[in-house]
């Protein structure tokens, strides 16, 4: 059997309906409805240069994918920060290294708009995936995180 070939680059226009079915795999989403709404969201989040959807790729399939979003700052000499969203591998592509890979991009792209840090929230409890964070070079010591829900 060939080694599988694992490609990483940000998202393009034509990857949404991939990207979507992965997402459902995250916290159960439902595939969302393709209407006017969801491309005019779509078209805004490729057109913004501070938000970046980052997959990874085997046989032209997103198997892997992270959200890093620059955040503009007034304070830290006004260096911008990052934060990092919706980290997903889908199951089959799990303990490959593609998801360390794909945070491994999200921080290049951190280091070149000079952010002077990445924050990173998981809702899991399981201590596998602290553990996945933590080898990432995450930490949870500095900071503690607050979340209120809307709606």
């Amino acid at each position: 059997m060939s080694e599988e070939v694992f490609e990483i680059r940000e998202i393009r226009k034509t990857d949404l309906k991939q990207l979507l079915a992965l997402y459902t795999r995250l916290h159960n989403n439902q595939m969302p409805i393709m209407d006017e709404n969801l491309e005019q969201i779509w078209n805004e989040i490729l057109s913004d240069p501070n938000h970046h959807i980052i997959v990874g790729i085997v046989e032209d399939k997103i198997v892997s994918s992270c959200v890093i979003v620059i955040i503009k700052n007034l304070t830290h000499n006004q260096k911008p920060y990052a934060l990092v969203e919706n980290v997903i591998t889908s199951e089959e592509y799990r303990g490959k290294g593609y998801a360390t890979a794909i945070l491994n991009f999200a921080k290049i792209i951190a280091e070149r708009e000079n952010c002077y840090k990445i924050m990173l929230m998981t809702g899991s409890k399981k201590e596998s995936t602290l553990n996945f964070y933590k080898r990432a070079g995450y930490n949870d010591k500095d900071k503690i995180a607050f979340i209120q829900w809307i709606g």
